[in-house]
């Protein structure tokens, strides 16, 4: 049956293309699919866009631009609960197009080898070549113990007595064990090489060892607040914790920010405020 319309083959790139960037929702990614140029690709939809007499790629791009499919992030466990928990159900709420991944580890990936959005750390072991938005902080590092602990073994009065007892040691990847703490004294930074009977790859798992007694912990003071308020831990050396200047969420600094991604960044930004966790001011900078 002939209805009058035929297409020739540009015309049928130009629908080819048309599909790819509707399935890509990016014009760089379909043009890379097809091997060609972004103004090429672009060139042959406004050809289809003459001909049929209708403006495509304005609703492609307003369809593209809508935040939607799957965000990868990559972070340590025990920042969720007491930083982001509440603040990515509120996200899923707001963005019911955009389902999260969330893929917990403590060494500071390779979010782009492994297939991540973004990353979020502490902004001392930041990845290189990325760009790092601040989340939250500054963050406080203290030492915690149990109290049945402390009974057993005394109190350390300065950090030079934990090589005294009896120090949980973490395996933030296959070559570095974080065994050297950090303190600060009177403005100054030192450090004290630890020892212990427990090494584990999970700073969860370590806090919870702290709370059954078995040695001291190095802790953010956010993630330890609901032991010490329960008083299953409690804190020494509080005068020489030390502060990190916080976490941030990062990413390749060359990757392009997908609408997904730049949502949850700007929902990020807003939540950030004096009466949540994430108490700093949202800073964006180049780290490497």
């Amino acid at each position: 049956m002939n209805l009058g319309f035929t297409m020739n083959k540009d015309q049928l790139d130009g629908l080819l293309a048309l599909k790819l960037v509707a399935d890509k929702r990016n014009f760089t990614a379909a043009a890379d699919e097809l091997g060609i140029s972004p103004p090429a690709i672009s060139k042959m939809i406004k050809q289809l866009e003459s001909r049929l007499g209708v403006a495509l790629l304005s609703r492609i791009g307003a369809y593209a631009s809508k935040p939607s499919g799957l965000l990868r992030l990559n972070l340590p466990l025990f920042s969720y609960p007491s930083y982001l928990a509440a603040m990515i159900t509120r996200f899923l709420s707001k963005y019911p197009d955009v389902s999260i991944e969330l893929f917990f580890e403590d060494t500071a990936s390779d979010v782009v080898e492994k297939g991540f959005d973004a990353g979020i750390r502490d902004s001392d072991i930041l990845a290189k070549d990325m760009v790092a938005i601040k989340l939250f902080g500054p963050i406080r590092f203290v030492i915690v113990g149990a109290p049945k602990y402390f009974k057993k073994m005394g109190r350390p009065k300065h950090p030079n007595d934990l090589l005294s007892h009896n120090c949980l040691r973490v395996r933030v990847d296959d070559d570095w064990i974080y065994d050297k703490w950090e303190f600060e004294q009177k403005g100054k930074a030192f450090h004290v090489q630890i020892k212990g009977s427990l090494i584990v790859n999970d700073a969860v798992q370590a806090l919870n060892a702290a709370s059954d007694g078995v040695g001291l912990m190095y802790v953010t003071e956010d993630v330890a607040r609901g032991k010490l308020v329960s008083g299953k831990l409690e804190m020494v050396l509080d005068q020489f914790a030390p502060t990190s200047d916080g976490y941030y969420l990062y990413y390749p600094r060359r990757a392009q920010v997908q609408p997904k991604l730049r949502a949850f960044i700007d929902h990020l930004k807003a939540e950030n405020g004096p009466s949540t966790p994430m108490s700093g001011k949202s800073a964006e900078k180049h780290h490497g």
